[in-house]
């Protein structure tokens, strides 16, 4: 009985480390979009073709591997207005965008490519026109899949666009491997084991001891 109740317990914990496993098992190769918020970065709650920025606003594109938005990796360096846009005068019935292009780290980058290296630019642009317009006029060329999800600036990547990536097949940046901040987990990290995990080995474990104390009550 007790030999029986361990197989079982055990066959548990082998699918609970298993599912857990598997849900931390893919993250997705893709640009994300930020808004400049004072000094921090924010997830961008538009995408490019549909956000219309302000003068003087500062938006940010990232390519890197990530679970999703929470995960993502935010665009790298300083990002002030008046430093990307300082040769880049006001001008009558125009805005002025500043855009931080981040093309990401080599370890996140695809089978065979490079990443450039990351670049400032001011776009001045029509009063309306969205983000995707402001980048279209700075960084061509630009691809984009038949959903309207951004692949490619400046051409880079050469291909793909938002594909799942095994966890340990192609790393991610150093970065996403030590101890950050995001959007509401602050100071997570990714070492350790999840959450799920933990709690399954608890309820295992609980239902262990139950079925010893059964075992032991009939023997009495």
């Amino acid at each position: 009985m007790i030999r029986r109740s361990f197989t079982l317990l055990l066959a548990a914990l082998v699918l609970l480390t298993g599912a857990a496993q598997s849900a931390r098992a893919t993250g997705y190769r893709y640009w994300s979009f930020w808004d400049r918020d004072g000094d921090t970065w924010a997830y961008a709650t538009q995408g490019p073709s549909t956000a219309r920025p302000s003068d003087g606003d500062v938006q940010g594109f990232r390519f890197a591997v990530s679970e999703d938005s929470k995960d993502a990796a935010k665009p790298r360096g300083t990002a002030t207005f008046a430093v990307i846009c300082a040769r880049t005068p006001a001008q009558d019935g125009r805005k002025r965008v500043a855009l931080v292009i981040d093309f990401g780290t080599t370890a996140d980058a695809p089978s065979g490519e490079t990443p450039p290296t990351r670049r400032t630019a001011c776009a001045r642009v029509a009063p309306d026109a969205t983000t995707a317009e402001a980048l279209a006029a700075l960084a061509k060329p630009l691809r984009y899949d038949t959903n309207a999800l951004l692949c490619a600036i400046s051409g880079y990547p050469e291909k793909g666009c938002g594909e799942q990536v095994a966890e340990g097949k192609n790393p991610t940046a150093t970065e996403k491997t030590t101890k950050k901040t995001t959007a509401g987990k602050p100071g997570t990290s990714d070492e350790g084991p999840s959450l799920g995990l933990v709690a399954g080995i608890a309820v295992v474990a609980v239902l262990g001891a139950a079925a010893l104390w059964q075992a032991r009550r009939r023997r009495a």
